[in-house]
């Protein structure tokens, strides 16, 4: 099979300037790949080359990520401000071509040529994808999401139905970030010894494995590192709780867009009238999006790593799992149709860990045989 070769384009949409890494004919079925946190479209140049040359495939850098420009997040909007971005650039026609018109049509996805885009998230992207379903729902033929936040953010929930811990989801938000991270991230530090690194965090939490990063962990690093830092952006601006541990999200920046204070969308995704099928991949050894994440401060609290925890019954782990699939079971329940696949000792990046399973998960929506 010819190996699928990526451009870089430099488009203006929804008022700022985007990146966007294309790849495949214009009239081929469309795929829509939207990264992470702290990665880029980069971060998909594995998955790329794994690809089949009929499809036509959009991965556009988000704002404050590699090449696109460094736009604030109004965190008040939750995801709101990347999903716009998004569905700007469905409104390209030199980028998704037949999408636009399937748009218009109403056509579904997997046609083999055309139709609505399958709209494919990795963890940040994952509700960015949901967000644009819920507000374009005429836009997505089907959602493949990888390692997705909950449909009820990042944190500070303590059940199923997404109940806040504490009124102003103290714990949550762009307090939480490690500043030696962001310190680093924001030199550009390539270094591999200190655990806050960069690359160490790349190794040791992108992938249950580091080797799964082979000879890709530098163009991954790359990917990381151009990152924009800054309140505007990665991680945002805090505010002081009276709750533990002291912090609750402020209005601006990504950590802030995740938190469920600004970002809870699992009631609108259930009422949306237009369900295209949903397939959610996930690994079973993932410790970013997990019901013992290693950056819900509440589970680091329970461990001893954070002090002052309040216990179990006031500050409970946040049920990310738990929480996605109970919305994804009200989704099906409501008409739509949705699969849950467990990659058994993958961790956060079931493109890169177990790139096989992924991409006959994401030619099933597209249609598209196999090679």
């Amino acid at each position: 099979m010819p190996r699928m070769e990526s451009e870089q384009r430099v488009v203006t949409a929804n008022g700022t300037t985007q990146a966007v890494r294309v790849a495949g004919p214009p009239d081929g079925t469309p795929v829509l790949l939207i990264h992470g946190n702290c990665s880029s479209s980069l971060f998909w140049e594995p998955l790329l080359r794994r690809l089949p040359p009929t499809l036509r495939l959009v991965a556009p850098d988000l704002r404050g990520y590699g090449d696109s420009a460094t736009a604030p997040v109004n965190a008040t909007r939750g995801l709101r401000d990347f999903a716009d971005d998004i569905a700007a650039l469905l409104d390209d026609p030199t980028l998704f071509p037949n999408a636009n018109a399937s748009a218009n049509g109403s056509s579904s996805a997997g046609s083999g040529g055309g139709g609505l885009p399958v709209v494919v998230g990795h963890s940040l992207g994952g509700g960015v994808a949901m967000q644009l379903l819920v507000d374009h729902p005429h836009r997505v033929g089907a959602l493949l999401l990888a390692a997705p936040v909950s449909p009820y953010g990042f944190g500070g929930t303590r059940d199923l139905a997404g109940t806040p811990t504490t009124p102003d989801f103290a714990g949550t938000g762009a307090g939480t970030a490690n500043p030696d991270f962001v310190a680093r991230l924001a030199a550009g530090d390539r270094d591999a010894d200190t655990p806050a690194s960069p690359r160490a965090v790349l190794r040791a939490t992108y992938v249950a494995d580091p080797a799964a990063l082979g000879a890709d962990e530098e163009l991954l690093l790359d990917s990381l590192l151009s990152t924009a830092t800054g309140d505007d952006n990665y991680p945002g601006t805090a505010v002081v709780s009276q709750n533990w541990p002291g912090t609750a999200p402020g209005e601006r920046g990504v950590l802030n867009a995740l938190a469920p204070t600004w970002f809870r969308l699992a009631d609108e995704l259930v009422a949306v009238a237009h369900k295209p099928p949903v397939t959610w991949v996930r690994g079973d050894a993932d410790v970013i999006v997990s019901d013992t994440s290693l950056f819900d401060l509440a589970y680091l609290g329970s461990l001893g790593v954070v002090p002052g925890w309040p216990g179990e019954e006031s500050c409970p782990p946040q049920p990310m799992v738990g929480q996605t699939r109970a919305v994804l079971e009200r989704y099906a329940a409501a008409g739509g149709a949705y699969r849950e696949v467990v990659l058994p000792g993958c961790g956060h990046s079931p493109h890169l860990e177990r790139p096989a399973e992924f991409v006959a998960e994401l030619l099933a929506l597209t249609g598209v045989p196999a090679a």
